[in-house]
């Protein structure tokens, strides 16, 4: 079984106002957590805080390659966690596609399937939002996706 998900979405700004959204904390609670406790940084363990579920969780970041990729392993404190690898594709028209894929689940968990779904919505969300952000200035989408 293939143990990944992969979500693109291209955004219609340059990869280094879209890198910046992520790694910023004054930016990423524009569109993704509601908060991240610093700037990311390879080698760091960020915070990030989702108000609207009274949940945080950390994420150690393995790579930062500035307006490109950013790599990060996260999940629960004791269990599985998952890779996250967001790569930034620079497009000819100074757009960027935006390619986020989410890796290592655990194959043998009985309910792979709805949880790989599950987070596959999320990714396409989180980019979404994203793009509403960055594209319109629209600030007020994330943390409204009903379970």
């Amino acid at each position: 079984m293939d143990n990944k998900i992969t979500s693109k979405m291209k955004i219609n700004k340059p990869a280094g106002e879209v890198f910046e959204a992520f790694v910023d904390p004054d930016k990423i609670g524009n569109f993704w957590f509601s908060s991240s406790s610093e700037r990311w940084h390879q080698g760091s363990t960020v915070t990030l805080r989702y108000d609207e579920y009274d949940a945080e969780g950390a994420i150690d970041i393995l790579v930062i390659q500035q307006n490109e990729k950013i790599v990060y392993v996260w999940g629960p404190e004791k269990g599985e966690k998952t890779t996250v690898t967001i790569e930034l594709n620079s497009q000819p028209d100074k757009s960027t596609i935006v390619e986020v894929t989410e890796s290592d689940f655990n194959e043998d968990d009985p309910n792979i399937v709805a949880i790989m779904l599950g987070q596959k919505e999320g990714w396409v969300y989180m980019l979404t939002c994203l793009k509403g952000y960055l594209e319109h200035g629209v600030s007020d989408l994330r943390g409204s996706l009903v379970h």
